[in-house]
């Protein structure tokens, strides 16, 4: 028998991941020519533990390393406003 769940929610018994209150995480780009590097949001949809540390590609489009430690959005000013718009619920 299937058990049917709400989007977003876990079947009754089973415990919470790691990420499942935030489904954003903060990831670090690379400074490009007279491109600085920003903070950008990345989804998460494997555990914390698969995604730290790892290059993903963020809401706006550009590749980054994840850095789970850091809360989404960061308490920075270097942040990408296109990924604050799109991390928006």
């Amino acid at each position: 028998m299937a058990l049917s769940t709400a989007p977003g929610t876990a079947p009754a018994g089973t415990a919470p991941t790691a990420f499942a209150a935030t489904p954003f995480a903060a990831a670090r780009s690379r400074a490009h020519g007279p491109t600085a590097a920003l903070w950008h949001a990345v989804e998460l949809h494997r555990p914390a533990a698969e995604v730290d540390g790892a290059c993903e590609l963020t809401l706006c489009g550009t590749l980054a390393r994840v850095a789970v430690d850091e809360p989404w959005p960061p308490a920075a000013r270097d942040v990408c406003g296109a990924c604050t718009t799109l991390a928006r619920p």
